[in-house]
C-alpha cells in the first residue's frame, strides 16, 4: 500500500489512521503542490488531489472511498459493520456526511472570516447546525455507530479536528468535544498524524 500525500494537506491523515488502525504497511509519498499538479500525479488523480491509494492493483482516490475500501478489506477489524445492516447504512451515513456536510461550511467559514464576514457568519450557521446533529448521535455514547469505534469516527473526527486551526473549536459542545479528545488519544491516530504532519 501506499498513500500519496502533499504537504499542509489534512485528508490523507484519514487514510494513514485507517491504515494504521488495521497494521498494515504502508508507504507515505509526500509531493510538492509541483508535483500534485504534474503529469505524474494527474494520472493517480484526474483534479492533482490527495489523497491517493496505491493498492496493488490501481490507485483509488477521495478519503471517504479510500477509508471504506480499506475497511472492506479488513472485515476482521470491525472499522465497518456487516454489509445491509443498519449500522453499515449508518456508517455509510456519517462517512459521506463529513465530506458534504461539515468540511464545506468550515472550510468556507474560516476562508472567509477577514474577507467578508457575513458570509463567513452564515458558512458558521450552517457548520453549528451540522455539529449539532453530531454532538446529539454522540448523547450517551463515545461513538457514532454501534458504540464501536468504526470508519464513521474517522471522517467525521477528522473533519472536526480542523475547528483548532479553523478558530472555530470555542463553540463546539461538550459532547463533541470528548468525542474529540478521545479520538487524538487513539495511538493510530497519533501515528498516522506523525507519519503525514510531520
Amino acid at each position: 500500500m501506499r498513500l500519496f500525500h502533499r504537504e499542509h494537506a489534512g485528508r490523507p491523515v484519514r487514510v494513514a489512521w485507517v491504515l494504521e488502525e488495521l497494521g498494515v504497511p504502508y508507504e507515505v509519498t509526500a509531493m510538492t503542490r509541483e508535483e500534485g499538479r504534474g503529469e505524474e500525479h494527474l494520472a493517480r488523480h484526474p483534479l492533482g488531489r490527495v489523497p491517493v491509494l496505491e493498492d496493488g492493483e490501481g490507485f483509488v482516490f477521495e478519503s471517504a472511498a479510500i477509508c471504506l475500501h480499506l475497511a472492506d478489506l479488513h472485515p476482521d477489524a470491525g472499522l465497518v459493520p456487516e454489509a445491509g445492516t443498519h449500522d453499515r447504512a449508518l456508517v455509510y451515513q456519517w462517512t459521506v456526511f463529513a465530506p458534504a456536510e461539515l468540511e464545506p461550511p468550515l472550510i468556507e467559514a474560516a476562508i472567509q472570516a477577514e474577507r467578508d464576514p457575513e458570509r463567513a457568519a452564515s458558512a458558521r450557521r450552517r457548520f453549528e447546525a451540522a455539529t449539532g446533529a453530531v454532538s446529539d448521535a454522540l448523547e450517551g455514547t463515545d461513538y457514532l455507530v454501534g458504540g464501536r469505534f468504526t470508519v464513521a469516527d474517522v471522517l467525521v473526527g477528522s473533519a472536526l479536528a480542523f475547528t483548532g486551526r479553523a478558530g472555530l473549536a470555542d463553540g463546539l459542545s461538550e459532547n463533541v468535544t470528548e468525542y474529540l479528545a478521545r479520538l487524538a488519544q487513539r495511538p493510530a491516530y497519533q501515528r498516522a498524524a506523525e507519519r503525514t504532519y510531520a
